[in-house]
Formats: structure tokens, sequence, C-alpha cells
């Protein structure tokens, strides 16, 4: 497996022993204060999380960017790193789960393994919730475990107070040789809300700003931030020499076409996008004009549509009161217009939605209700593989000979479909629709509860951009010309 021999830029890697430890209000934390010392973020995310990113984005004030097994291979996932971090002097990575955990119980997909691929020290946050000596045994276990990795520094989170953080230190310092980089004590006040989805996304939190801003004077305060800058460039053996591929070129194609204009949904309601896949849309020729369902009363002037993931169901009062745009869409989708919808777009796409014992009426363009339930219907890693029905006839020879790999997770369903409902994929792994099938087809709209990374594996973005473009002639060599 290749890795990353050497960085230019300083970075570690946030990790914990399991999930909800605080890695990601202590990822937030350094973020904003080393942001306020100046240095110039790139963060990441492991693992297909869309929402962590959104916070990460607003504590460094740069995009972040996702480095995903399930999609990317390894190459993909270094270049990823390599190219986002190159600017940037210093570079923070925020695990999913626990150090160790992974769909492979070999590991071969853990933060464990993403550390030794791209060379970079692990920071461990420990939640001390009820826990004193015993943190002793759980830190020579983990630092056991693989012998190639080395855990840099601890971050001790949820700290009951003096006393508390005395017995912890003196057991660490007694059976460890890992350096104590600070504590953080327990405070409800410096936590974000989670829900059915996870955390909330950071436009549903009106004191956003002063949470991060909060975080980041709790860790200036209580962190030693130039020791761990230190152990961030203690991995830098010489000039910059990252081992850099072709991977991202490759899944971004030139513009060998017609440019084309795709509207892209993005406000509270709908903001499940990663950046570079809209990067790699551009790339593709494509022109994204943002527009709000929720606020703006026409569609743009487009060639395509793109409504990604996110919480319709909480705005859904909203959206439907939002009639004019509602119509327009239903009317331009009908009429041919290629759209590409991923689980909340979808939903929004239905007859209605039904959530907390409430109503409320959507585009209406899909023949199916949507229904929120209290468990998850669909969650984790998927695998699909493309019928014959696909609408986008670039991907027909690729996709049709391999399980196409995208995640879910969605709490909704959606009822009362006709039983002659096309789809352009077959279910593998996973939930999809129906436990069988995902990608509703409705002429040129395809719509499912996977969301899809434009990766070598899954060149969505080509296909999408093809097709469109490919209407789009259609459609203009159709229209009359004066002679």
């Amino acid at each position: 497996m290749a890795t990353f021999n050497s960085s230019s830029t300083p970075n570690f890697l946030i990790a914990a022993a399991r999930k909800s430890s605080g890695k990601t209000t202590v990822s937030l934390g350094l973020a904003r204060a080393y942001a306020n010392r100046r240095h110039k973020i790139a963060t990441f995310k492991k693992g297909p999380d869309y929402i962590d990113p959104l916070w990460l984005q607003l504590a460094s004030g740069n995009e972040c960017y996702n480095l995903d097994f399930n999609t990317q291979n390894s190459a993909e996932i270094i270049s990823t790193f390599a190219n986002y971090s190159d600017k940037a002097n210093l570079a923070i990575i925020e695990s999913n789960k626990g150090l160790f955990d992974g769909v492979d119980p070999l590991g071969s997909d853990s933060n464990a393994q993403l550390a030794k691929m791209l060379k970079t020290p692990i920071i461990l946050v420990l939640d001390t919730a009820g826990i004193t000596r015993g943190v002793a045994p759980l830190l020579r276990g983990y630092s056991t475990f693989d012998p190639h990795i080395e855990i840099s520094g601890i971050i001790l989170n949820n700290t009951g107070g003096i006393r508390h953080e005395s017995k912890l230190r003196k057991a660490i310092e007694t059976y460890s040789d890992i350096e104590v980089l600070g504590t953080i004590g327990r405070d409800s006040n410096l936590s974000i809300r989670e829900r059915h989805l996870g955390l909330t996304t950071p436009s549903e939190n009106a004191s956003t700003d002063q949470l991060i801003a909060q975080l980041a004077i709790t860790v200036e305060q209580n962190i030693n931030l130039d020791a761990l800058l230190e152990i961030a460039r203690s991995n830098l053996c010489g000039p910059g020499n990252p081992i850099l591929s072709d991977t991202l070129k490759n899944a971004e194609p030139s513009n060998e076409f017609e440019n084309i204009t795709i509207a892209v949904a993005r406000d509270e309601a709908f903001g499940f996008y990663y950046p570079d896949d809209l990067k790699a849309l551009q790339k593709c020729g494509a022109k994204l004009v943002f527009f709000s369902a929720l606020n703006d009363s026409h569609l743009p002037e487009t060639d395509g549509l793109f409504i990604g993931g996110g919480f319709p169901e909480t705005h859904m009062k909203k959206l439907e009161a939002n009639r004019d745009l509602r119509d327009q869409i239903k009317s331009a989708i009908k009429n041919g217009l290629p759209t590409y919808a991923e689980c909340g777009g979808l939903m929004y796409l239905g007859r209605s939605i039904q959530y907390q014992g409430e109503i409320a009426k959507m585009v209406g363009v899909i023949p199916g209700d949507c229904q929120m339930h209290k468990k998850p219907q669909g969650r984790g890693y998927t695998k699909l593989q493309k019928t014959k029905n696909h609408p986008w006839p670039d991907l027909s020879d690729r996709w049709s000979k391999i399980s196409v790999p995208a995640h879910e997770f969605h709490h909704a369903s959606i009822d009362n479909l006709p039983r002659d409902t096309q789809f352009a994929y077959r279910v593998k792994r996973g939930h999809g629709i129906d436990g069988n099938n995902d990608g509703i087809i409705l002429g040129n709209l395809l719509a499912n509860f996977c969301h899809f990374r434009n990766t070598q594996q899954t060149p969505w973005v080509s296909g999408f951009t093809g097709f469109v473009r490919s209407v789009k002639k259609e459609r203009d060599s159709s229209v009359p010309t004066l002679e």
C-alpha cells in the first residue's frame, strides 16, 4: 500500500478510544485557536460524514475534505490530503469512531491505518468520565495493539475537577511515557446538540460562531498548543516530497465540451455536498448556480438540477410554503430537465413528508410519500449494481461490471410508489429504497437514498454532466431555426 513519505505541511490526527469522546469539539477548538494565531488551516474528516466538515470549515475558515476508504483507493486518499493541505501551514484530520474501528475486522480501513498511510502523528482524546487509574491499561493497550503506530500525545476531556485530573495525570505518568498535552473540564456549554443524523448543522445553531470561539478560548487556555505544533512538525523529514498521484485529475475530467449550467439547492434544508465533487462539476464544464429551496421563489435558468441531502423534514413547513418554486421544479422535471437528487433531495421531490405527527406537501414529481421513523431505515456503507435502466449512458460500461460503493444514513422511507417504478440500481449491500432497489428513474430524473462520492470507482460527475450535455444538445437541435 502506498504511503505519504513526507509532507511539507505539519499535521496531526485527532482520534479517540470510541465515538462521542469529544473529538469534534476538540478539533473545532484547535482549528479556530490555530487560525487565531494566523495559521492557515487545512481540515479533513475521515469517512463519508457531511456534518462535521461543515463545522470544521467554519472553525478553520477553509473547506474541509473527506478521506474515505470506502470510495477512495489509497492513492486517492494520499492525493486528496496532499493537494488540499499543500497551501496550508497546518493540517488537522478528525477521525471517526475509535482509533482502531472500521468495517474491516483486520483494520485496513481504520483511523490507525489512515495515520500509517499518511505518516501523521496521532493525538488521542480520552473521555475521562468515570475513570481514574483505569486510564493506564487503556493507554497501554492502545499503545501496543499496533506496533506500527505511535500515539504522540493525549488530551484528557470531560475531567471532573482538579482532584480527578491529578489522579489521571499520576496514572499516566506512572505507567506511560505519552505526553499529556492538556485537559478540558466538564462543561455542557461546550457541547453541540445532536439529533437523528448526529450533530446539528452549523446553520441551525444561532450561536454557532460564539460556540466555536468559546471552544478556541478553552483550547488556548488548557492545551499546550506550542507542544502540539512541535508534534505536528515532528514527522517532517526534510523537504516536502509527497507521493502525489493523478487520481484527482482522473476523477475530474478536463472540459472538452461546451459549458452547461447546473442549479444546486443549497441552504439550511440542503447542504450535504462534498466540496471536491462541486469542484469536479466545474472541472467538467458546469457553471454552478446556487439557489435556496426555502427562500427563492424562482428556479434559476439552468440545463440541469442537483439537489443533495440535508434535513428537509425539519424545514418541511417552509418548503411547503414556497409553492411557486415547488411548482416550477415539478414542471421543469416533467418537461425533461436532467435532475439528480440524493436522500433529502429525493424526499423533497416526493409528494409529502410526514414527521413528528405532521405532514407537509413537497414537489410531488415522485409519486411517493416519505415518512420519518425513529430508527434508521438505511445506515452505513452500501454496494450498488447499475441496471440497464440507468439514464446516464456514459457510465454504462464501467458501472455495469462493478459494485458501486456509496453510503446511506436515512430515517425516512418512501411509501406508495407505483409497482412499475424503474430503478437505476440493485442493492447488493444496504437498504436503499426498499432493501432491493435504489435510484428512482422518472424521465430525466434520478433520485436515490444513497450518497455518491466522485472518485475513480464512482465517476458520477462525468456521468451526470455528460447526460445533461446530451439532453441539452438534443433539445437545442429540435428547436426550429429561422432561415
